[in-house]
């Protein structure tokens, strides 16, 4: 009996997110991920069937997944994705793991799904877990991959700040900045303008940094929604995990910007 009276708040929550719904008055999900499994999951690894069982779950609410370009162009000018003609999400996939071509790539072929992958070059075509730069340039050529910079080699900006002298922690940063957009679009002949931070470590420094590198925004790693007004360096994204099922990824799906102050 106790559990007949959670339906109606969960029919709720579900027909809101179906419903179209004002782009001022919530946002748009990025959602983000690492990656991919066929059957162990991780802190970081989803499986294949959840992720695809998220995606059937999207598709039953009238969630239409668009390109993460999109969404910037909608923060930065407060409108409604341009590909959206109800509620809208977007994905990501950070690091550059084998997995990212092996488990996603034939899923979002079959299905048409845009990601926006974020990488950081030093690993590619070096690191046993990485992707290859082929596999990046195959994925390219898609027309449904994005490929985006994650810094040059994926530091923790908190700990370079303490072991370092000011100005080299500048040179640093710019370095990991600038290295990174020019190794990818090197290599890929693609243009990178966005850049998802490290570890989620943000702070004023930083974003000027990430501008003066000439990146149009940049995103961060926690929940929230990417709506007008939030900083266009610290646009929230959502980690989403194995366990996010149906009413939990819903719940995910519904989530509040959050607003700061002054961001991490």
């Amino acid at each position: 009996m106790r559990c007949r009276g959670l339906f109606p708040v969960i029919l709720l929550l579900m027909s809101a997110l179906a419903a179209p719904a004002a782009w001022g008055q919530g946002g748009t999900p990025v959602l983000a991920y690492h990656r991919f499994d066929p059957t162990t999951p991780g802190p970081t690894t989803i499986t294949t069937p959840v992720f695809e069982r998220q995606l059937d779950w999207l598709d039953a609410h009238g969630i239409k997944v668009v390109p993460l370009q999109s969404v910037v162009e909608a923060v930065r000018g407060g409108e409604r994705p341009t590909e959206a003609v109800g509620p809208a999400a977007a994905i990501t996939v950070d690091d550059g793991h084998v997995s990212v071509y092996t488990q996603l790539y034939p899923v979002i072929l079959r299905r048409h799904v845009p990601v926006t992958l974020f990488i950081y070059p030093s690993a590619i075509s070096n690191a046993a877990y990485a992707l290859t730069w082929e596999q990046l340039a195959e994925m390219v050529r898609s027309g449904l991959v994005d490929v985006q910079s994650h810094t040059y080699w994926h530091p923790d900006f908190r700990k370079e700040r303490a072991r370092r002298t000011p100005d080299d922690y500048r040179a640093f940063v710019n370095s990991q900045l600038v290295r990174s957009k020019a190794a990818l679009e090197r290599h890929l002949g693609v243009k990178v303008d966005l850049l998802a931070w490290p570890f989620g470590v943000i702070d004023a420094d930083l974003q000027s940094a990430a501008e003066h590198a000439g990146y149009r925004a940049a995103f961060a790693y926690e929940g929230g929604l990417a709506a007008p007004g939030v900083l266009p360096y610290a646009i929230p994204r959502i980690p989403v995990s194995n366990q996010a099922r149906d009413t939990a990824f819903a719940a995910l799906l519904a989530q509040a910007p959050e607003k700061r102050d002054h961001p991490r």
